[in-house]
């Protein structure tokens, strides 16, 4: 028996230390980080992965109050149901209401407070285009420019040359990482999983610039379409994404709270695709922002420039669902704006009605379509407060 065990224990940690070289080798979190990231629930990974922090404002700006009454049921999925199942089976851990300025709804689930950093999965897209769009409205980027003239070094002399920020921001690149997410560590050799838990982008992206497309001819989304801009935000600023997201964007909405961007390793990239971690109250902020015609909360500055919050609503490109798609933003009716991500993550915001929609989630990455489903129960709460 005892031999048995020596034998047993020899054979794991000789697999151990395969898996180890080969992690280091195509830069991976080590095999037991990598295997947690893979099974935590959606709220839980934040922690899993180095970050920067992002402080917040020095005039913090907390939320006028008051109270509605949410409708008691609502038609999910093409039945009526009621409003604490709906919360109950999407797996909700966060929902907030903001009317006419003021929180008017607040309910958290799961153990999650009003305290609690929760994760934007894809809603950081859009995030990473605000900042974009202040770059172009300094001068310091244009659509047209590519991404090779500013990161020079990935010139490769294929049609990957050839993306500029416009196929980008709008989800045509043509770039062949496809959103193809895996369940669970096992899939973790798709690319898009292989970005996700990368230890180094940059690598990552040397040895994934197979085009699929010619840019600009077939608009899907794909995640590393943001991740390219992420790296133009961070060549052309000369600071971390982080840094300056916090002077331009988290300081000027009078956040509450400190924030965390998770990052390839410390000191690293900020992973723009995804990975902004913050409090719903925060987040409301954020959604706020487009109520607000693009001006800060603190000082009435323009966080988003009148031209670029008209380019963010209209429609570019359509893509899943059959919604509008633009500049890193969803536009799923008329007149709205949806931030949206993986596992249930959404803001959405109806402006003509002053509404702003919190709904954050740990649906399993399984479910990946059922917004379809989820957002027109949004729609139905703003269109009635």
């Amino acid at each position: 028996m005892f031999k048995f065990i020596k034998r047993t224990v020899a054979t794991v940690l000789v697999i151990y230390l395969a898996l180890f070289g080969l992690t280091k080798a195509i830069h991976y979190p080590e095999p037991i980080s990598a295997i947690k990231l893979g099974l935590a629930p959606a709220s839980k990974t934040p922690d899993l992965m180095p970050a920067h922090c992002i402080d917040p404002a020095d005039t913090r700006i907390p939320w006028d109050t008051g109270n509605v009454e949410l409708p008691q049921t609502v038609n999910y999925a093409g039945n009526e149901i009621a409003l604490d199942k709906f919360f109950n089976d999407t797996k909700t851990n966060a929902f907030l209401v903001i009317k006419d300025g003021k929180l008017v709804y607040e309910k958290y689930f799961n153990q999650t407070t009003k305290d609690s950093l929760l994760p934007t999965y894809s809603m950081a897209k859009t995030l990473t285009s605000i900042m974009i769009g202040q770059l172009i409205s300094q001068g310091k980027l244009k659509e047209s420019d590519t991404f090779v003239s500013i990161l020079p070094e990935y010139k490769v002399g294929t049609d990957f040359d050839k993306i500029t920020i416009k196929d980008l921001l709008d989800m045509n690149s043509g770039l062949g990482v496809s959103d193809n997410y895996p369940t669970g560590p096992s899939g973790w050799g798709v690319a898009i999983a292989q970005m996700y838990a990368s230890t180094d982008v940059y690598w990552w992206l040397h040895h994934n610039q197979k085009m699929r497309e010619v840019p600009g001819t077939h608009p899907e989304y794909r995640s590393v379409n943001t991740q390219l801009l992420g790296m133009v935000i961070k060549k052309i600023t000369g600071e971390s994404v982080s840094q300056y997201f916090q002077k331009n964007v988290w300081q000027p909405i009078g956040a509450q709270s400190q924030a965390k961007w998770n990052v390839d390793h410390v000191g690293g990239i900020e992973k723009t695709f995804c990975c902004f971690n913050a409090t719903a109250r925060d987040f409301a902020r954020v959604g706020q922002l487009f109520v607000n015609n693009g001006q800060a909360s603190i000082g009435g500055a323009s966080v988003i420039s009148a031209n670029y919050l008209k380019r963010m609503g209209t429609k570019a490109v359509t893509l899943d669902y059959g919604w509008g798609y633009s500049a890193q933003t969803w536009l799923p009716y008329p007149d709205t704006y949806l931030l949206m991500g993986l596992h249930g993550q959404y803001i959405y915001v109806q402006p003509k009605d002053h509404v702003v929609v919190v709904k954050l989630s740990d649906l399993p990455t399984s479910s990946d379509g059922i917004s379809a489903k989820i957002v027109p129960v949004l729609q139905q709460i703003a269109s009635m407060v």
